[in-house]
């Protein structure tokens, strides 16, 4: 599987619009240029000041005919997102004044049209507001800076509370998966989720194996024991998960707690969890922590010799991304064309 040739072609034949809130720094402004070049989105607009990002791409080489500049303080858009941020702001107070929560310092227009110009916060409302259809962040602000303005702005896919990630693991064996590649989550964002927030997971994982490798999702709920095989608070947790999923009847094949042999290979399965509706099928693994999602991911890239790509932001109600603060341009230019390629 040639994952970043398919989610540069999907990105390409759909023709989103990208914003890139980082519009200043170096790598976004060259990665920016290849994306317009490729032609993986119908338009592409940096966000900053633009003197700043002029100075750099000169210094940098980088010809910026066919990319949009947006500066949020001087921007027309900027009075609507200040009333759209006040509103959304004051609509969660609200909700918890409704529960008798106190709320110390409540939003004015005046205070939400200064915090918008953030260049995240205006990024995300330029999706929510669908002036843009993906937004790729990250190579100079932390996770926790681009998880807080996806939150506050485009909100979790409806009837979900949690926001995660995945991995694409690829070209392992094909036996595995779907010719090799496999789905792997949480690794990245939550690190020891409840009952209710692994259940959010398994959901947001079906719904990128289907993005990703376009199939429906087999996923298994994974865990150090199977069907009850050993007694402990965490296996307690990926239970209740299970029954949680039941219970909202998610629409794909799911099953736990399996280790992780029995919900791959399918001798183990019959031995260990006779019946189970995913043997020989799992296409998509769930993590009872970071720990074990992060480990596992390591290892099997390590010892399996499996291509990585991610992590990939899921849960969202709108595509958005985070980037290591070590990404190349390369990087940028792929989770670019995967979020781009989520887009609907």
């Amino acid at each position: 599987m040639d994952f970043v040739k398919e989610m540069r072609a999907k990105a390409k034949s759909m023709q989103k619009k990208l914003v890139l809130p980082e519009g200043a720094e170096p790598r976004t402004i060259k990665a920016a240029r290849i994306i317009v070049d490729e032609e993986l989105a119908s338009s592409v607009t940096l966000v900053g000041k633009e003197s700043e990002i002029e100075t750099i791409a000169g210094q940098e080489g980088v010809d910026l005919g066919g990319i949009n500049i947006e500066n949020p303080e001087l921007s027309p858009r900027l009075d609507g997102y200040a009333r759209a941020y006040y509103e959304l702001l004051h609509a969660k107070e609200e909700a918890k004044k409704a529960k008798g929560q106190e709320i110390l310092n409540p939003i004015t227009v005046e205070q939400a049209k200064k915090d918008i110009v953030s260049p995240l916060r205006w990024g995300a409302m330029m999706v929510r507001q669908g002036d843009a259809d993906a937004s790729v962040a990250g190579a100079e602000n932390t996770t926790g800076d681009v998880l807080r303005a996806g939150l506050a702005i485009i909100g979790t896919v409806p009837g979900l509370k949690t926001a995660s990630s995945c991995f694409v693991m690829a070209n392992l064996d094909p036996s595995w998966g779907v010719g090799g590649a496999l789905i792997f989550s949480d690794c990245a964002v939550v690190p020891d989720p409840t009952a209710d927030q692994l259940a959010d997971i398994a959901q947001s994982a079906a719904q990128s194996c289907r993005e990703f490798l376009g199939v429906e999702p087999v996923a298994a709920l994974l865990s150090f024991s199977t069907k009850g095989s050993a007694k402990h608070d965490n296996v307690a947790k990926v239970q209740s998960a299970v029954e949680i999923l039941k219970s909202r009847n998610p629409g794909f094949l799911f099953d736990g707690e399996l280790q992780a042999d029995a919900a791959l290979v399918p001798s183990v399965t019959e031995k260990k969890a006779p019946g189970s509706p995913v043997k020989g099928k799992v296409n998509t693994l769930v993590f009872p922590d970071l720990g074990a999602g992060n480990i596992g991911y390591k290892l099997v890239q390590r010892l399996g010799k499996a291509e990585a790509f991610g992590p990939f932001l899921q849960g969202f109600a709108k595509p958005i991304s985070d980037l290591s603060r070590g990404a190349s341009v390369e990087d940028i230019v792929t989770t670019a064309a995967v979020t781009l390629s989520r887009a609907k």
